[in-house]
């Protein structure tokens, strides 16, 4: 049996093979270039102690991991020891710019695992930067976070 076709052939077939390849090629590179930390969640382990006071508004926050990694301010960025302080008192004079008259409290969240002299050269520069420094801890009765 000899079946006809009335559909001609014809050499206008557009190949998505390269098209593919170029997706792919994008999808990989923004991958790789994007942020893969989960910065917005820190496993900091605070200490507890049985005192709480509220939080201030102004406030520039400046966190150290238990691998001795600091971040600083609400994007936290990764900040080395060395340079910290330039760091710092750019957010201060950021903020007492943005908050005309305001007195900004530096607010240190160390995780309990660092080692006590990294707390203490952190804790020196910090309050060379800002007359106002808090330290965050977990109250021994409560989940929230305290500060001291």
């Amino acid at each position: 049996m000899i079946f006809k076709s009335n559909l001609k052939s014809t050499n206008f077939l557009i190949d998505l093979t390269p098209l593919v390849d170029v997706t792919f090629l994008m999808l990989i590179f923004f991958i790789i270039t994007s942020d893969i930390l989960p910065l917005k969640s820190l496993n900091i382990e605070n200490p507890t102690l049985s005192q709480n006071s509220p939080p201030l508004t102004t406030q520039i926050l400046v966190v150290m991991d238990a691998q001795n990694v600091i971040y600083l301010g609400s994007k936290k960025d990764i900040v080395d020891l060395s340079s910290l302080k330039n760091h710092l008192n750019d957010e201060i004079t950021l903020i007492k710019k943005h908050h005309a008259g305001a007195d900004p409290t530096v607010v240190l969240s160390v995780d309990r695992r660092v080692d006590y002299g990294a707390f203490l050269k952190l804790f020196a520069i910090t309050q060379e930067c800002g007359p106002r420094v808090r330290l965050v801890y977990k109250p021994e009765d409560d989940d929230n976070t305290g500060y001291f």
